[in-house]
């Protein structure tokens, strides 16, 4: 585990780096917009981010390899090995763009198919959240001032706060049905969205997160985070990991009621 704790500092270093890069550009009156070919929107800060984070990877970690949003997959400089660096360097970027404040870069290490690694930082909202395999899960302002983060014990959804992408999504995968009687069900709901409700989820302020569709730069680095603070975190069909392209994610006692429902 000793060298996860090595590279959950470095992945600090990494969001600083980030942090100083998207604040500046942040409602900045010559923001640079253009829209991908999936009409998603990219920044002139989403492209900065990932290649200052890359640049220091490439020094510090020469045999890891790097997944970005932005510029797609690379080879570990030195030769290939079993690590890869993930990396969102906005996620949330309409609301970066609109100047909404909840948007994050978000750094995972995955060792084979298993992220080990997760820091989400969201500078605009002063707070960050990051684990390590076997570390424990923790936020706070910079690593020097972490509080440990433990998900809810809430056990019923009739108790539950229930935090959900757009219906939008789940519309478009056949699944708004159960998801409206899911919101019907629970005691509150709210569409926090992007990485906020799993931040939420992980310190115990909301109770589950769904999420129908997901790349991987968008879920690597939540799962240490959620599952270090004692939740739980598979996609829709109950399977673990990051490759299943959606998510249902809670403190656990709620997980297999909400399968029971969307899977």
């Amino acid at each position: 585990m000793a060298r996860y704790a090595d590279d959950l500092s470095l992945a600090h270093m990494l969001a600083d780096t980030a942090d100083s890069i998207s604040m500046a550009r942040f409602r900045a009156l010559d923001l640079h917009v253009e829209a991908k070919p999936d009409l998603t929107p990219v920044s002139d800060a989403d492209t900065a981010v990932e290649r200052a984070v890359r640049a220091t990877l490439a020094r510090t970690r020469p045999r890891d390899g790097v997944l970005g949003e932005e510029y797609g997959a690379s080879a570990a400089p030195a030769g290939a090995g079993s690590r890869q660096w993930v990396v969102d360097p906005i996620d949330g970027t309409k609301n970066f763009v609109r100047g909404v404040p909840i948007w994050a870069t978000l750094i995972s290490l995955m060792d084979g198919d298993t992220p080990v690694v997760g820091l989400v930082s969201a500078p605009a909202l002063g707070r960050r959240w990051w684990a390590a395999t076997g570390l424990g899960a923790y936020a706070g302002r910079h690593q020097a001032a972490a509080t440990p983060i433990r998900v809810s014990g809430v056990g019923r959804l009739a108790d539950a706060s229930f935090c959900y992408s757009s219906l939008h999504g789940w519309e478009e995968t056949g699944r708004l049905d159960p998801v409206l009687d899911i919101l019907r069900s629970v005691w509150r709901s709210r569409a926090y969205g992007d990485f906020y409700g799993y931040m939420l989820l992980a310190e115990g302020a909301v109770d589950a997160m769904v999420e129908p569709e997901l790349s991987l730069w968008d879920v690597a680095a939540l799962i240490p985070i959620v599952t270090e603070a004692g939740g739980t975190f598979t996609d829709l069909h109950g399977r673990p990991g990051p490759g299943g392209g959606s998510a249902i994610a809670s403190n656990g006692k709620l997980h297999q009621d909400l399968l029971d429902r969307l899977g």
